[in-house]
């Protein structure tokens, strides 16, 4: 059972112009026709969206909102194989043909909480092709390689550079330089030690990048996280890049309204 069935929709009204790129690459025609089925889902930190195993009835986009996808091992030890945040959507088991969730789904920043589309409506804009099939497509496409990168990531890089990342994606995620983050919720996501986390952190105060207090972590210095980053952070993001283009939805829609003996379509 979903865990997030018993929890009702708050009336929230779905924007029209949204933030979230998979919602903001669709056609007008496209968002428009998926208004009526989107709900608004307020998300809480350490929620869990779904268990691993979970059959799916919802797929998620969040709007500046964080989300882990967790494996956890027989002996209890978890990691985080997966981010997902507005440049993304929960629920990938659905694009591929197989709604189950491969992971448990944990919550890590609330923001602005998520839009839920019920399967049925997911899988009937599938059926009929067109731009929502190849927006989600690509999305498979980049959500793959993201795990590929991480894999390789994980194995050749130092837990500096793999910090570094994180705190990077997680910045361009929730779009605030202020977020709340545990060493050890921290240490769960990379797979290190909490000693290592509280090493690594340290040092990237110690050098301005970044500054904490009480569990609050804010990004001081960009550039110099980039600088010390792997070149994963700067490959995946390039490659989300070139699959999903941000572009500004609503320009789109306007250029479209002007667009001679055109109907608009919002």
């Amino acid at each position: 059972m979903n865990p997030l069935s018993a929890i009702e929709s708050m009336p929230s009204p779905v924007p029209q112009q949204p933030s979230n790129r998979l919602l903001a690459s669709l056609s007008p025609a496209d968002y428009q026709r998926l208004i009526p089925d989107l709900k608004y889902r307020p998300l809480k930190v350490r929620q869990v969206l779904s268990k691993s195993g979970d059959r799916l009835t919802e797929v998620y986009f969040p709007e500046k909102s964080l989300c882990s996808i967790v494996t956890t091992m027989d002996d209890g030890a978890s990691v985080e194989v997966a981010m997902v945040g507005d440049e993304g959507m929960i629920g990938i088991g659905a694009v591929l043909g197989e709604p189950i969730s491969s992971g448990e789904v944990v919550v890590q920043a609330a923001g602005h909480g998520a839009y839920a589309l019920g399967l049925a409506a997911f899988e009937r804009e599938m059926s009929r092709g067109g731009v929502f099939r190849d927006v989600m497509a690509k999305y498979a496409q980049a959500f793959v390689g993201m795990l590929t990168q991480s894999v390789a990531c994980n194995g050749l890089h130092s837990a500096d550079e793999r910090c570094c990342r994180w705190l990077l994606m997680t910045h361009d995620r929730l779009g605030t330089d202020e977020f709340h983050i545990t060493h050890e919720m921290l240490s769960m996501m990379l797979g290190v030690r909490r000693p290592t986390i509280t090493l690594v952190l340290a040092q990237l105060a110690k050098a301005g990048m970044i500054s904490q207090v009480r569990g609050r972590l804010r990004i001081m210095d960009r550039r110099a996280l980039e600088s010390e980053s792997c070149e994963c952070y700067r490959t995946v993001k390039n490659m989300f890049d070139r699959l999903l283009p941000l572009r500004p939805f609503h320009e789109t829609v306007q250029f479209r309204e002007r667009l001679p003996g055109s109907v608009p379509q919002f």
